[in-house]
Parts: C-alpha cells; structure tokens; sequence
C-alpha cells in the first residue's frame, strides 16, 4: 500500500497521472498507476533497475504509449500543451557521442520545439546559447564537439539543451550518472536554484544519499509508488527495504541521513 506524508491533493497539479497501464509488447510494467506531482515541486524518483522509472518519465513526455489511464500537465490533455512547456534531459547513456555536432548545436536542438525551420542561428537565438551557456559554464567549449568535453560538460549541455525554451517542467533520467561528485552536487544545487525560480522538477537517480541532501520530496518506486514525502520522513528500512528488495542501513547523524546497503542490491 502506498503511503504519503502529506495531507491532501494539489489543487494545481503540473503533473497528474490517472490509472496509467503500460508496458511493453506483452510484459505490463506499470499497472493501475496514479501520481501527482504539483507546480512548483522539486522531486526525485528512486528505485531498482526495471523498476519502471524511465518508463514513467516517457509516458509523462508522450513517447511511450499507455495501454489505459490519462495523462495531464498544468490540468490539461498532455497532448494538448505546447512542446516548449517541458524540457528533458535524457541518461546520457543513450546519446550517440559520435554524432557529428558542437556543443552549441545541440543547445540550439532544444529551439525546434517552437517550429523553426532556418538551418542557421539568428543573433538574438545566439545570444540566448550564450547565455545559458555561460550560466551552466560551458561557455568554453561551444565550438567543441560534444565528445570532446568531459562527462559534467555533456550534462550541462543537454541540460542547456532543455532550457533553451524556460520550460514550465523539467524532466531529468538520472542527471547526477556518470559524473564525479563535485559535479553531481553542483547539478543539484543549479535544479534547486531553477526550482526556486518557478520551475517543477522531477528527476530519477540511484543515489539516495545525493537525494537525502538536496531534494525536498521524493518518491520510493518500483512499479507503483510505494511511499512519498520529505527523505527523513520515507527513507526508512521498511520502505526502502520494500522499494529496493533488501535490508538497507540508515544512520542519522546531526539532521542528516547516510544511506548504505548491508546486503548487495542491483543499482544499476
């Protein structure tokens, strides 16, 4: 049963799911699903590998098909909202780093959501790369060929990619992957920073402990929600133990979670 720590519905949901079947060919992965995230919400999805969660993030984004169940953003059809209200950041596992193209060129991909058709960048459109460029700090390496940067660099740059259009809603599959520690933080500290300016967030992530520390809601998942609510009120054994299928440990120490397996668990 999915338990909440919180105490009604938002009345303004920027996310709202309703009794979502999906899967793939004949294997259902998500059944009878329902989620609700509100505008303005900095959230975090964690759970196993399979558990379902990139799965959720495209239905959410309108490509992958449902089998039942409907889909709305900001209390409309997903359908039915402009491309440029939402941003997306993919795993970067999936990007091809031999595609030939600059770093400012997949920031300027993210303009084709508004239907521009020139094959060129206008001054005004340059100007906006380089300042979101400058903001992320890849300004240096906008003529770099996107394998040739560093993997926080190709993280800020997709993520740039997503921004392009001041999405309402940013979606993000694992952004803190691949990427030191340093740079996991600093991710996290630029999404807060996003969130505080308006933005509804939602992300997945295997780290725990990253999320214990900078995010303020988060989701326990795998295949349907198992509990939601602020880390120090979810991250328990118990519901950790039911997302992830092992004993987990957790110490608290001066206001602040340190999450551990005591037994080995597939993160992926």
């Amino acid at each position: 049963m999915q338990k909440t720590f919180h105490s009604d519905v938002p009345s303004n949901p920027a996310i709202s799911l309703t009794d979502i079947t999906a899967g793939y060919e004949r294997c259902i992965v998500l059944s009878d699903l329902s989620l609700t995230i509100a505008t303005g919400q900095l959230a975090g999805i964690v759970g196993p590998t399979a558990s379902g969660k990139s799965t959720l993030l495209r239905i959410i984004l309108g490509i992958h098909p449902v089998n039942s169940g409907q889909i709305r953003l900001f209390n409309k059809p997903a359908n039915k909202i402009h491309p440029g209200t939402v941003g997306y950041v993919p795993q970067l596992s999936s990007v091809d780093w031999n595609f030939p193209v600059t770093v400012e060129e997949v920031i300027a991909m993210g303009l084709n959501t508004h239907g521009r058709v020139m094959p060129w960048l206008n001054k005004q459109e340059r100007a906006t790369i380089q300042s979101l460029a400058s903001r992320l700090g890849v300004e240096n390496c906008l003529k770099n060929h996107i394998s040739d940067t560093s993997g926080g660099q190709r993280q800020r740059t997709f993520l740039a990619r997503a921004l392009i259009n001041n999405p309402q809603l940013l979606i993000l599959d694992e952004p803190t992957s691949g990427v030191d520690i340093k740079t996991q933080h600093e991710i996290l500290h630029l999404l807060n920073d996003l969130n505080r300016e308006g933005m509804t967030i939602l992300l997945t992530t295997h780290d725990l402990n990253a999320v214990a520390s900078h995010l303020p809601w988060v989701i326990c998942f795998n295949r349907s929600v198992i509990a939601q609510g602020r880390p120090a009120d979810i991250f328990t054994n118990d519901i950790l133990t039911q997302t992830y299928g092992g004993d987990i440990v957790i110490v608290k120490h001066q206001g602040h979670l340190l999450i551990a397996n005591s037994t080995p668990l597939d993160f992926g």
